[in-house]
């Protein structure tokens, strides 16, 4: 077997290179998401009657992505350091399917958007709603997470007083301008949008390019095996 040209090879550590990054982005996607789903904090969100379908599917999507793009980060460094045409393969057939996965996730994001939205709107009005009526401990703590992670206090108008109780608290000028939750819910999706579509598109170029590394990289250890 005929060894690799000067490109070859830096092609071959710049792909081992790649999928270590790889991994070790998809090692942290699957421990956010195992945190998101295993915190006790968390929990209540998750295990509530009416909690947003989003936010739920959405943490199984990070577990499943995450333990995903750790296999196809090893696929990749094993096909890169033994030079295996295979491994490299099946490397590129499944980051296809992440990409594939990457694309139709953004699309029904951005057609959904407006849906997501009023899903967990909805959910922390019925929440208050279910919390004024009841005063469950649980739900309260429910209240208090979602207002402390959006820095936000009740749904805005005729709040009941004894319910601020449950609000972030801070200077009193602080308390007097923070906004209402679902304000702060659109705000959240409107800011954020741009950063998370920008993460989006710079993740599929850098697929873009481990596919097209993947391949040239098959051709040439296939065509340096040819060579007697």
């Amino acid at each position: 077997m005929a060894a690799l040209s000067g490109g070859e090879t830096c092609v071959k550590y710049l792909m081992f290179a790649f999928n270590l990054v790889f991994w070790l982005a998809g090692t942290t996607v699957l421990a956010i998401g195992l945190w998101l789903r295993l915190d006790p904090q968390n929990k209540v969100l998750l295990e509530e009657e009416n909690s947003p379908y989003a936010f739920y599917a959405g943490v199984y999507v990070l577990i499943g992505a995450g333990a995903l793009v750790m296999v196809v980060g090893f696929l990749g460094c094993c096909g890169a350091i033994r030079e295996s045409p295979c491994m490299l393969g099946v490397f590129f057939f499944f980051l296809l399917i992440l990409f594939a996965i990457e694309v139709a996730a953004g699309i029904w994001g951005f057609s959904n958007q407006t849906k997501v939205v009023e899903d967990i709107s909805s959910f922390y009005m019925q929440t208050y709603k279910d919390y004024t009526t009841t005063g469950d401990d649980r739900l309260k703590e429910t209240l208090r997470l979602i207002q402390a992670q959006l820095k936000c206090c009740g749904p805005g108008k005729n709040m009941d007083e004894s319910f601020k109780e449950t609000c972030p608290r801070g200077e009193p000028l602080e308390e007097m301008l923070i906004k209402s939750c679902p304000d702060a819910i659109d705000e959240v999706f409107d800011s954020k949008l741009h950063i998370i579509a920008g993460v989006g598109i710079a993740m599929g170029v850098v697929m873009v390019f481990g596919m097209i590394f993947s391949m040239l990289l098959c051709c040439a250890i296939r065509k340096s095996q040819e060579v007697v």
